[in-house]
């Protein structure tokens, strides 16, 4: 004969709980019908294995649907109240059943429950709020991250197509005046550049802060120390060589970039900002080494940055030792650490990219 299992229960203002001790329960069967609850099962209960059963008719009306959970130690009934209140008891017979006890595990009274109501709403309003708040956050910083990248791209792409086009139709000659008629450019979107240190500091892109400050910084010193500050270097070809590596590597990366701002992507553009750099990035940095090596004379003879030292020491230390140092610095830090953060980038992408496609 079907036995009766111990039966646990609680309530809140639109749910009844009941918590039936049964282990490794099977052939579970639950269901509601004239607002009474029919279970029965197959399990390890107080009476050892056997068939177990139970019925209950509840005090209120409750909805047809039940929802129910078996793990290895018991099985958890929710049932939906037909209309939302607090029930004195759970059994329309005053009496209750002797298999039925209150389950004090999640047992409150209805001034608890109707405090915990208030929490969990007072919790979702702020889930709200906070959300809300967020997504405004997001599309803020999305327009922002994406304006920068566009007029990244754009200035970088005037530079590109006007030295392209000035290569065709001056050849040669174009080398010489490049600074002259690229400059004013170059200088406003490096400038801009620093934007990015910023937002990798702040976290508004996920991007390492030394990869980025190192970049920034290396460029400026040369775009505005090298070329900037010595008039004898606006006319070597060395300008037009760094400038056109920088664009053609920036006009790749920027717009990769507007398209991350809204999760899209274009494969081969993918493709391309992971691998362009691998020939461009060391020939820029050697451009700049170049430009870097032709300016040490020009220092030497000029004095232009100079150190003064003690009369008793001697007159100055000439500003091309600095240049020398950095140039160590340029190759150990630029070309390796930077070099191995972008291959990093390229092997994690792709990697990413081949366990999906798997």
């Amino acid at each position: 004969m079907p036995l009766t299992p111990l039966v646990y229960w609680a309530q809140r203002h639109e749910d009844i709980y009941l918590r039936v001790e049964l282990t490794d329960a099977q052939d579970i069967d639950v269901h509601v019908h004239e607002n009474v609850l029919q279970f029965r099962a197959q399990g390890h209960g107080a009476k050892g294995q056997n068939d177990y059963e139970f019925s209950l008719e509840f005090l209120s009306p409750v909805k047809s649907e039940v929802s129910h959970r078996s793990t290895q130690r018991q099985v958890s009934i929710t049932v939906q109240k037909g209309q939302r209140g607090w029930w004195e008891r759970l059994t329309l017979k005053e009496r209750k059943p002797v298999f039925l006890a209150p389950d004090f595990d999640r047992w409150l009274d209805e001034s608890d429950a109707e405090m915990e109501i208030r929490e969990k709403e007072e919790k979702r309003n702020r889930l709200k709020a906070s959300r809300h708040k967020e997504e405004g956050f997001i599309s803020l910083k999305t327009a922002f991250l994406f304006v920068y990248n566009l007029v990244q791209f754009l200035g970088f792409s005037w530079i590109f197509v006007n030295m392209t086009v000035r290569l065709f139709i001056f050849g040669q000659d174009s080398l010489y005046d490049t600074f002259h008629t690229i400059s004013y450019v170059m200088f406003f979107c490096q400038i801009l550049a620093a934007v990015e240190v910023l937002n990798a500091a702040f976290g508004v892109v996920h991007s390492g802060v030394v990869p980025t400050l190192i970049q920034v910084v290396g460029r400026n010193f040369v775009l505005f120390i090298i070329f900037g500050s010595l008039e004898e270097m606006h006319n070597r070809p060395v300008v037009f060589f760094v400038f056109y590596l920088w664009s053609a590597i920036e006009i790749v990366r920027y717009p990769f970039y507007m398209l991350g701002c809204f999760n899209t992507e274009w494969k081969t553009l993918t493709w391309l900002r992971y691998t362009i750099w691998i020939p461009l990035y060391p020939l820029g940095v050697l451009a700049e080494a170049v430009a870097v090596i032709q300016s040490i004379p020009i220092f030497d003879e000029t004095k232009l940055f100079s150190i003064p030292l003690p009369k008793a020491i001697g007159n100055s230390v000439s500003f091309s030792y600095v240049l020398y140092m950095y140039l160590v610095v340029m190759f150990l830090v630029r070309l390796f650490i930077n070099f191995r953060h972008l291959y990093k980038q390229r092997k994690k992408r792709f990697r990413t990219k081949k366990r999906k496609a798997n």
